[in-house]
């Protein structure tokens, strides 16, 4: 390999069908081909000047391969992924807008990698109708605690109303309040304008907010999370996504 990153011809005509990726690059560089997949993986190769990131591509001996600059031969690790999903989108719209295109990177050198959609675990349903955070996780870890501890992570919602509330009715809401045949954990409720609610509780179910807000005579027109546990959505706009730095805890 070059100083520049450029691998060369190895000497391997690999017939019509050229030789695979990976193992152009371990012969080059040199390296095991274990640590060529990863690089590969981890999209730090390009054929062409086009990245690559399936280590089984075949490639011709005159076709140019190079190591892109700062290339480490790390497994990625498995992503958790925020998005704003817009009001009236189902989760398969939801997962389609990840996108490179829809990616946020404000602040941080970041870039998309195609292993980022393989199995994305959607987390904490969100209903059809809202729009907010909705999280997606490859990391068992994170799944596990959005899972096992779901009941004790507190969600945050702003709501959108009509009509007038009940005399009684954010104190109603500030309390346990029976919905069905589940009684509600006691809910931070409060007024963020004349027709906003702002709401904040734990084991916050789909469906949870609306019932809530009829219970004490007002009708929802919207509805939007803004956080799960201590994850915010913050300033991401409507279908757009961002990958949860490392330090990012629930």
């Amino acid at each position: 390999m070059s100083t520049d990153g450029h691998i060369g011809d190895t000497g391997d005509t690999g017939g019509g069908e050229g030789v695979r990726l990976a193992k152009r690059v371990a012969e080059a560089v040199p390296c095991s081909r274990a640590e060529a997949e990863r690089y590969i993986a981890g999209g730090w190769v390009s054929v062409d000047g086009a990245v690559v990131e399936e280590p089984a591509t075949r490639v011709r001996p005159h076709q140019q391969v190079a190591l892109l600059p700062g290339a480490t031969a790390i497994e990625p690790a498995p992503v958790t992924i925020a998005l704003h999903k817009p009001a009236g989108v189902d989760l398969a719209g939801a997962l389609a807008l990840i996108t490179p295109e829809t990616m946020d990177k404000t602040g941080r050198e970041v870039r998309f990698l195609r292993r980022y959609l393989a199995k994305l675990e959607p987390m904490l349903a969100l209903e059809v109708d809202a729009s907010g955070l909705v999280v997606f996780t490859q990391d068992w870890r994170v799944a596990r605690r959005l899972t096992q501890d779901a009941d004790r992570l507190e969600q945050e919602y702003v709501v959108e109303v009509a009509g007038a509330i009940a005399d009684d009715g954010l104190q109603r809401l500030n309390a346990p309040l029976r919905i069905g045949t589940r009684t509600t954990q006691p809910l931070k409720a409060s007024w963020q304008s004349e027709a906003r609610l702002r709401l904040a509780g734990k084991d916050m179910r789909p469906g949870q907010v609306q019932a809530m807000c009829a219970a004490v005579g007002l009708t929802p027109t919207a509805l939007r999370r803004l956080r799960i546990g201590r994850v915010a959505l913050g300033a991401l706009a409507p279908g757009r996504w961002r990958l949860l730095h490392e330090a990012e805890r629930f």
